[in-house]
């Protein structure tokens, strides 16, 4: 499968019918001889120059699921807008907006950005509940595609604001279809008790009333269920609603020009079976036939999840009773998913040894308990001093990293066959104190 994760030891190069021929789905991080690999570049000698821990990224994984998923909907009007939250930087953005990539954002720091990394603004939609009035403000003055508009109050900002710079502004509603997705409780948005969107039974009404604003033009539908999502079904239950909403809306003479899905199509942590791109745009486009909407996708986990990786190194090995920790360089401030959902990552040791199988659990340096990578995990016996290679955390990795400890923020590299670029340096103790000034009084 083109989103499976492969498992250590075996090869890391499959086939996957696809369209109209056959892709080769290749993950980009391998064992050459022991030595852990990404494409052509061994992890040791990023190491050697730049330092652990490290976030590093495969530009050519990245480029394959970008086209892979946006390839799959060829055979409908698409535009693919990738989640920017899901990782953010300059140079990722940059490789997606060299395919006529759009995004999808959620701040203003967000949308400057995008636009830093020559994304159109014509190609932005802005999602999110508590969007600003400098935010909103940027946004009506960038000319972005379209707002995804979370509720009445925030129609009404949007409107007098627009009426303010005597600008249109364009809006979909995001519609709330209360639907379980069947994803972790914290990163399901569809349901009614989720505090995003509209309730779908208050849309219509809702649609008309900002039909009737004088500076809102209604061009869109959109929704949002959730994240990291391995079950088509809820995802064309919440299409089947908007469907039926969007019909009703063009009877009473407002034309919907986009239909925005959002993303969070999954991504193989573990063991899960989410479904490839193409099951997954075949699903939709049986859904959406005589629609003449414009489809929109916000894809971001599946297209940078396992296209990256955290490298880090242990410091020290210590033993409590029965209980054996590998205590490493990184800590949850770096790589939040663990201790934030419990979130499994396969861990890879950078150079692989004969050593037997122990149990350990991986943590950081953090002053927390949930400061841990993994609990109770097998792994080859390993030294301080040996590196470890924490996978598929491309997405929601440095995007939501912070200072915490007073740790300064690590550097992202990414690799291209056998070269590799530092596309964020790594930040120093004076990073941490920038912008942070001593009042006159306690001089």
């Amino acid at each position: 499968m083109l989103w499976a994760r492969p498992r250590t030891g075996q090869s890391l190069l499959s086939t996957k019918t696809f369209n109209t021929g056959i892709i080769q789905a290749m993950h980009h991080f391998k064992y050459n001889k022991k030595e852990l690999f990404c494409e052509r570049t061994p992890l040791s000698r990023i190491a050697k120059e730049v330092g652990t821990p490290f976030y590093v990224y495969s530009h050519a994984t990245l480029l394959h699921h970008f086209k892979a998923f946006d390839g799959a909907f060829d055979n409908l009007e698409h535009l693919t807008c990738f989640s920017v939250k899901s990782n953010s930087n300059l140079a990722i953005l940059r490789l997606f907006a060299s395919r006529n990539s759009g995004v999808d954002i959620v701040s203003g720091g967000e949308l400057f950005r995008a636009t830093k990394a020559g994304i159109p603004p014509g190609k932005i939609v802005y999602s999110g509940v508590g969007k600003t009035v400098q935010d909103i403000k940027y946004a009506l003055d960038t000319g972005i595609l379209m707002f995804n508009v979370e509720s009445t109050e925030e129609l009404k900002t949007i409107n007098r604001l627009a009426r303010a710079m005597n600008k249109r502004a364009p809006i979909a509603f995001r519609v709330n279809p209360d639907v379980d997705p069947k994803t972790h409780p914290y990163i399901s948005t569809g349901m009614k008790e989720n505090k995003f969107g509209i309730d779908i039974h208050e849309a219509y009404q809702k649609y008309l009333f900002a039909s009737s604003l004088d500076h809102i033009s209604v061009i869109g539908v959109s929704c949002h269920i959730g994240s990291q999502l391995t079950d088509v079904s809820p995802l064309t239950n919440a299409i089947k609603k908007l469907i039926q909403l969007i019909r009703r809306l063009k009877n009473n003479g407002i034309n919907i020009k986009y239909l925005d899905i959002g993303g969070g199509l999954g991504i193989t942590y573990r063991d899960e079976k989410p479904p490839h791109p193409a099951q997954y745009a075949k699903a939709i486009q049986e859904e959406l036939k005589d629609m003449p909407a414009t489809l929109i996708l916000e894809p971001g986990r599946v297209i940078v999840g396992n296209a990256g990786a955290l490298v880090t190194r242990i410091t020290y090995k210590k033993s409590n009773g029965d209980k054996t920790f590998y205590i490493v360089d990184a800590g949850m401030n770096d790589l939040m998913r663990p201790s934030l959902y419990n979130a499994y990552h396969d861990i890879w040791p950078v150079s692989r040894t004969d050593r037997e199988q122990i149990t350990v659990d991986i943590v950081g340096p953090i002053c927390e308990s949930g400061d841990f990578f993994a609990k109770k995990r097998k792994i080859a016996a390993c030294e301080p001093g040996e590196m470890l290679a924490i996978m598929s955390a491309g997405a929601y990795g440095f995007t939501m990293a912070s200072n915490y400890n007073s740790r300064p923020r690590l550097p992202e590299v990414m690799v291209k066959e056998d070269r590799f670029y530092l596309i964020r340096e790594r930040e120093t103790f004076n990073d941490l104190v920038r912008g942070e000034h001593i009042p006159d009084f306690l001089r």
